[in-house]
């Protein structure tokens, strides 16, 4: 996909042919994010769990606390798995 988000403009690809022609590999998988900015010196690396559960998260904080606040990058792949948990994978979440 060509997204933008925040007034910038990246692609958010993956490598797995199987996602486009297997529903059962959208239940964990992998994506990729780069925007060509000077800021990001390598392309961000996201796992997608589309079968997280909303129990797991931890209750003791509020909904709207900064904690869970979700990138503006989250929020976009959530367009097309509603719920699903991203993990940036040691990468620093921005967007």
């Amino acid at each position: 996909w060509l997204c933008g988000v925040a007034r910038r403009h990246g692609v958010l690809f993956g490598t797995d042919c199987l996602l486009l022609s297997d529903w059962k590999s959208e239940r964990f998988f992998h994506l990729y994010f780069y925007s060509g900015q000077r800021a990001q010196t390598a392309t961000a690396h996201l796992t997608v769990d589309t079968h997280s559960h909303h129990w797991e998260e931890d209750r003791r904080e509020d909904p709207g606390s900064p904690g869970k606040r979700r990138p503006s990058l989250e929020m976009a792949i959530r367009t097309k798995w509603a719920g699903a948990t991203v993990s940036w994978n040691s990468t620093e979440p921005f967007f």
